[in-house]
């Protein structure tokens, strides 16, 4: 599986730490899931998403587009 956290938070000038911040997480575990040590959740993988306007299925590299589809059904 490729997980472009590590790309997509360089592209944007963000640290790990700073990151790590923003999200109230630890800097460790970002480096984790960026080495692929470890697997994020649901939850992360959507925190991620959220934090840096881009899809889930982008993160994962399911597609090349990073648009999101903000259209949520009533």
């Amino acid at each position: 599986m490729s997980f472009r956290l590590k790309e997509i938070r360089l592209s944007k000038g963000i640290t790990q730490l700073k990151l790590a911040m923003d999200l109230n997480m630890n800097q460790n575990s970002i480096s984790r899931y960026e080495n692929g040590e470890r697997e994020a959740d649901y939850k992360t993988l959507i925190a991620f998403a959220d934090y840096f306007h881009v899809s889930v299925d982008y993160l994962l590299g399911r597609t090349d587009n990073p648009k999101m589809n903000e259209g949520r059904g009533t």
